[in-house]
């Protein structure tokens, strides 16, 4: 879209759901062709420049071609939600909201070796790198400037944990917290689009159904999803939110099939991808669009208020992260040492001994798919010798040394929502909704939400070892018992049986193909330890195994049948 003179052209991907109320803040001389938000988005920047980021409530990537002043604009939303990528050269730069669209004038680009070895870290390409070679991701909350042929980058909103917000009492902030979570719901209910809400019956979700069914005339339209595997089933605990609100609601029991489902998501992703929650999300979002066009969710409510089971035990690590020297560490090492190997004390060894670590390897130990020794015994030598000196560890502890906070906690909170939250949630929730022209809205990822909750003391996000203590205390009275007492289980799929069972012969023939080995990357004899661990020797490396599968099936998707149709290669 232009102006009327043609001197300011935008392309926008998201939505402004504040729109209406900054059309008042224009010039009123101004003539409105539309009632989009994309146009009030356009004259925001034309009466206020960059200012306008300020703003803006929703989530959005964008850019704005300044003719005047010969200067393009890249925007991406604060937390994340739309994605944004370009290419940079000495001759060109372009950008696209897809990964793939970036391939057309460069259909064999290299790929990154730097990336690929943090995707079986983390389960994903953290931005700003992709996957291939001089292809980049904007991060969250960033503008770049394209000017006379030089690039700028600046941010312009981020997360500051250090000075807490302080009330007079519990009441107070639960107040304060249950009026901006209304504020933000609200807001998205903006539409002229059917709307509902993906609801699992776990905390989050169901508190984003009670606050709809607070503010709408009509039931809200609830969509849940069940595997036959009572494990990944958690559609008893949807139904007891469905009928307390009196939704009009919608479940499924899926029976994926493995091999017609992953490439489509290898397509979706468009880079490795081995988060396998995006396999209920993909036919979640295919289901719910048969009745609605907008979606809402509770994504964001753990890394607002510490949800995830690994933030319970932060007091042990504060301690030992502020007073464990180095010579504490080594004795304490020492000592556990002589404890024996038995299962019954295995875990908490495990744990006492994570303890004894820099508090960024305790982290990477937690949340990584392939440690550096795994990988060390399972890269080829010329694969590791291309990769060793920049490993995932020192970009984690890079991230944890940027942190914008003091506590320990927040600083788990501020690297999960700069990394985990964007670069694997967020990814898959857009890419599996947009795939059926779905459009997910998520209240807990209001900017000014997120900014209450940053500020929060930290005994309100976890108290006496319970987690996302302030929205439980919000919830009691208005949610069952049972669903807020609760333990948190992931959005999960039955990995580990499928590559044992119906997947056991793909997994073994993917993975130890001639395609597969000669890639260069991994050592075929490991590869197949580890399958034969799976399958014969009863250990559960599902998740480790599907993340070389992604790897190999995106190969053959993006790498091989571009090879195969350039004339040069052929």
């Amino acid at each position: 879209m232009s102006n009327p003179q043609g001197s300011l052209w935008i392309v926008f991907n998201g939505e402004i759901y504040n729109f209406e109320e900054l059309r008042g803040c224009l010039r009123t001389s101004r003539e409105f062709r539309t009632r989009t938000d994309t146009e009030v988005l356009l004259y925001l920047y034309e009466d206020y420049g960059l200012q306008c980021l300020h703003m803006l409530r929703g989530m959005f990537a964008f850019a704005i071609w300044d003719e005047p002043a010969q200067r393009l604009v890249l925007v991406r939303d604060r937390i994340g939600k739309k994605p944004l990528f370009y290419r940079s050269t000495d001759r060109s730069l372009a950008f696209a909201s897809e990964l793939k669209a970036l391939l057309v004038e460069q259909p064999r680009p290299e790929i990154d070796s730097i990336s690929l070895n943090h995707y079986l870290t983390f389960q994903y390409v953290p931005a700003p790198l992709t996957i291939f070679r001089g292809i980049h991701k904007l991060l969250p909350g960033q503008v770049m400037v394209y000017e006379q042929g030089k690039i700028s980058f600046s941010t312009y909103w981020s997360l500051q944990y250090d000075t807490k917000i302080q009330m007079g009492s519990d009441e107070e902030y639960r107040a304060a917290f249950e009026n901006l979570l209304e504020e933000s719901v609200q807001l998205r209910l903006i539409s002229d689009v059917p709307i509902g809400a993906f609801l699992s019956g776990g905390l989050d979700s169901s508190s984003i159904v009670a606050v709809m069914s607070r503010l709408m005339k009509q039931p809200v339209k609830t969509f849940s999803i069940g595997f036959k595997e009572e494990d990944y089933n958690e559609l008893s605990y949807a139904r007891d939110i469905a009928q307390r609100f009196c939704t009009d609601h919608h479940e499924f029991i899926v029976e994926p099939s493995a091999l017609e489902i992953l490439p489509k998501l290898v397509r979706v992703y468009d880079e490795p991808y081995a988060d396998s929650s995006a396999i209920p999300t993909y036919y979640l979002s295919e289901l719910s669009r048969r009745d609605v066009t907008v979606i809402l969710n509770g994504d964001g409510g753990d890394e607002l208020l510490a949800g995830y089971p690994r933030y319970k035990y932060y007091e042990a690590e504060r301690w030992m992260n502020r007073y464990g020297t180095a010579g504490l560490r080594k004795a304490f090492k020492a000592v556990l040492s002589r404890v024996p190997r038995l299962s019954l004390v295995q875990a908490g060894r495990r744990m006492a001994e994570r303890v004894c670590e820099p508090f960024a390897a305790t982290y990477l130990g937690r949340i990584c798919y392939f440690s550096p020794n795994e990988k060390a015994s399972l890269y080829t030598p010329e694969f590791w010798e291309a990769i060793h000196q920049q490993d995932s560890f020192d970009l984690l502890r890079k991230w944890f040394d940027e942190a914008p906070a003091v506590e320990l906690l927040d600083q788990l909170l501020a690297v999960d929502t700069r990394t985990y939250l964007p670069d694997d949630l967020l990814v898959k929730v857009d890419r599996a909704t947009m795939a059926h022209g779905l459009e997910a809205r998520s209240p807990f990822l209001d900017h000014k939400l997120m900014e209450f909750g940053a500020l929060l003391p930290i005994d309100l996000k976890v108290r006496k070892g319970e987690s996302k203590y302030l929205l439980k205390s919000a919830m009691r009275g208005v949610l069952p018992d049972r669903v807020i007492a609760r333990n948190k289980q992931g959005f999960g799929v039955p990995i580990d049986r499928w590559f044992r069972e119906e997947c056991r012969d793909f997994i073994r023939e993917t993975l130890l193909s001639t395609r597969s080995v000669t890639r260069g990357y991994f050592v075929r004899e490991r590869v197949q330890e580890l399958i034969d661990n799976h399958q014969y020797r009863g250990m559960t490396c599902g998740y480790r195994l599907y993340a070389l599968l992604m790897l190999e099936l995106w190969h053959r998707e993006y790498v091989d049948s571009q090879a195969s149709a350039d004339p040069v290669a052929a």
